[in-house]
C-alpha cells in the first residue's frame, strides 16, 4: 500500500471526508502519514465547496494508536519528523476555519486521541469500554507529551481532569466522555457511516459565512495562546531529551517557565 493510500481523501459535496488507512498498523502514524493528513486539512480547508470535515478510520477496532513507534525508536531524523508534523496538523486542527467532525468506532490512543480532541464534534459508536476507549500514555511509557498533548487535554476537559488522564494513563469509555459533554452524537456501530455523513450534511445546509466564523470566534476566545502553549510543550520536551537532570537544574528550568509563560 502507498503512503497516499494510508490517508484517503474525497469530496462529496459540501464534505471532506479523511480516512485513516492503516488497518494492519492500528492507523499509527509515521512522519510521512502526518504531512499527507496535514496536507489533506489544508486542501479541505481551501476548497470553496466544503463545509465540514469529517475524520475517521477504516475497520472496527481502532480510531488510531496514535504514533508509530516502532518507526520511530533508534530515529533521531524520524522523530523530529513526527514532533513538526504532528503539531502542524494538531495546530491546523485547532485553527483552520472549516469544523471537523470525527467519527470513532474504536480505541484511540496517545495522537489518536489528539485528533479526537482536536476535532469540533464528535460521533461515537455506542460500544462498551472494552471495545472503546480513550488512553493518553505518554507519562506511563517516558514518551514525552507534546504536539498537543497537554493543551488539547487541558481544552477538551479542564485542568484536573486533564491533569488525572495524563498522569495516570486512565482509559476513558464513552460513559465518563457522555458524562462531561465530550460526544456529540452516539449511535449503533452498525449505523454510524450513515449518521456521520446525514450530521455533516445537516449542518452544511447553513451559510458558511456562519459556520466558519462561529467556530474562528470561539476559537479565538478560548484557545488564543494556543501557539504558545505548543512552544512550551516544545521547550519543556527539548529540554527532558537533552539528558536527565538534577533536580537544582529542573528548579531552574521550571522557574524560568513560569516567568516566560505565566
Amino acid at each position: 500500500m502507498s503512503e497516499q493510500e494510508l490517508i484517503l481523501y474525497e469530496v462529496d459535496k459540501k464534505i471532506a471526508t479523511i480516512t485513516l488507512n492503516r488497518p494492519d498498523k492500528a492507523h499509527a502514524f509515521n512522519s510521512s502519514m502526518l504531512k499527507t493528513m496535514h496536507e489533506n486539512l489544508i486542501k479541505a480547508d481551501k476548497n470553496e465547496n466544503v463545509k465540514y470535515i469529517i475524520l475517521k478510520s477504516t475497520g472496527e477496532r481502532f480510531f488510531s494508536a496514535g504514533y508509530d513507534l516502532k518507526a520511530i525508536m533508534g530515529s533521531p531524523d524520524e522523530m523530529a519528523k513526527v514532533l513538526e508534523w504532528g503539531r502542524k496538523v494538531n495546530e491546523t486542527m485547532l485553527f483552520m476555519k472549516k469544523p471537523i467532525i470525527a467519527q470513532v468506532k474504536g480505541i484511540a490512543v496517545g495522537l489518536g486521541v489528539l485528533l479526537i480532541m482536536g476535532a469540533d464534534l464528535r460521533i461515537f459508536a455506542d460500544r462498551p469500554k472494552d471495545e472503546l476507549y480513550l488512553k493518553l500514555p505518554e507519562v506511563e511509557i517516558s514518551a514525552f507529551p507534546q504536539t498537543g498533548a497537554t493543551l488539547l487535554t487541558l481544552f477538551a476537559f479542564g485542568h484536573d481532569y486533564a491533569k488525572q488522564l495524563l498522569l495516570t494513563a486512565d482509559k476513558v469509555g464513552i460513559e465518563e466522555l457522555k458524562n462531561i459533554n465530550f460526544i456529540s452524537r452516539i449511535v449503533p456501530l452498525e449505523n454510524i457511516d450513515e449518521e456521520t455523513l446525514t450530521f455533516a450534511k445537516t449542518l452544511a445546509k447553513s451559510q458558511k459565512e456562519y459556520i466558519f466564523f462561529a467556530k474562528t470566534m470561539l476559537t479565538i476566545m478560548g484557545k488564543g495562546y494556543a501557539r504558545r502553549l505548543f512552544d512550551l510543550e516544545d521547550e519543556c520536551g527539548a529540554f527532558t531529551c537533552s539528558g536527565r537532570k538534577s533536580m537544582n537544574e529542573l528548579d531552574d528550568f521550571i522557574e524560568e517557565l513560569y516567568k516566560k509563560y505565566v
